[in-house]
C-alpha cells in the first residue's frame, strides 16, 4: 500500500483527497499546518507528499526547500491553474510533478501511481545485472541503490530527475524526444506548453555540470527532444 502525505489548508478538499485515494489503496494522512507536514514528511512513514503551494503564513515553496536539505521524498505540488511560474519553480525546486487546481481526482491517482514506479527501489523481475547500472563518460548510474555519481561525486537527484537521467544514459548518443521522455519519466502525456521535462533537464545539467572542457552533458535537439552526449564516443563516419 502506498502511503501519502497531503499538506493542505483547506479542510474540505483534504478529507475529500483523503476519502477517494483511501478507495483508490492508498494510506493518507492529512495536515494543514505546514510544520506538522514538514516533520511528518520528514518522519520516513510516507511514500509520497501531495504539496499545496498556498498554505498560511508560508509557500509551498519554502516547505519543499526545508525538506529538500534532507529528504528526496518524492513530491506533487498543487499550483493555482494558468500559474505557469508556479509550476516551473517547484520542478526547479525539486518538485517531482504538478497538478493544477480544480483538478479530477482520477488525474491525481495517475500522477501518484506513475510517481511511485518512479521512485521505487526494487528492480524489474528479470532485468539482466548489466542493465542495473549505467556508466557514460565519468557518470556513473545505479537502478538497484539509486546512486548516482559525476566525477566520482556523489549526486543527489529526486525520483524525477533520476528517470529522466537513467533514460538518457541508457540511450546516449541517441535523440530522445520530449514526447518519449515525458510519457516514460512523468508517466503521461505531453500537454500542450508543458515545460516539465525541460525544467528537469535543466536541473540535472545543474547538478551534474559541465563536462571537464566545459562542454555541455545533455544537448537539445530542437523541435524534438534531447540526447546525452558526454563521453559518447563518436560512431565511424560515413563516406
Amino acid at each position: 500500500m502506498i502511503t501519502v502525505l497531503v499538506i493542505d489548508d483547506d479542510d474540505e478538499l483534504r478529507e475529500l483527497l483523503s476519502e477517494y485515494l483511501q478507495t483508490e489503496g492508498f494510506s493518507v494522512h492529512g495536515t494543514g499546518e505546514w510544520r506538522e507536514g514538514l516533520a511528518a514528511a520528514l518522519s520516513g512513514n510516507h511514500q509520497l507528499v501531495v504539496l499545496d503551494v498556498m498554505l498560511p503564513g508560508i509557500s509551498g515553496f519554502e516547505v519543499l526547500q526545508r525538506l529538500r536539505l534532507s529528504s528526496a521524498i518524492p513530491v506533487l505540488m498543487l499550483t493555482a491553474r494558468g500559474e505557469d511560474v508556479d509550476r516551473i519553480v517547484g520542478l526547479e525546486m525539486g518538485a517531482d510533478d504538478y497538478l493544477p487546481k480544480p483538478f479530477n481526482p482520477r488525474e491525481l491517482v495517475a500522477r501518484l501511481r506513475a510517481i511511485a514506479r518512479r521512485a521505487s527501489q526494487t528492480a524489474a523481475s528479470g532485468e539482466r545485472l548489466s542493465a542495473l547500472s549505467l556508466a557514460v563518460g565519468d557518470v556513473r548510474l545505479c537502478r538497484l541503490t539509486r546512486n548516482v555519481s559525476c566525477g566520482g561525486r556523489a549526486i543527489a537527484l529526486t525520483a524525477a530527475e533520476f528517470a529522466l537521467l537513467a533514460m538518457l544514459l541508457g540511450e546516449a548518443g541517441e535523440v530522445v524526444s520530449r514526447e518519449r521522455l515525458t510519457d516514460k519519466v512523468l508517466g503521461r502525456r505531453m500537454a500542450m506548453f508543458d515545460r516539465s521535462v525541460d525544467v528537469h533537464v535543466s536541473s540535472l545539467r545543474r547538478k551534474l555540470g559541465p563536462c571537464s572542457d566545459g562542454g555541455e552533458r545533455i544537448r537539445a535537439v530542437r523541435g524534438v527532444g534531447y540526447m546525452y552526449v558526454a563521453g559518447v564516443q563518436p560512431g565511424p563516419r560515413r563516406a
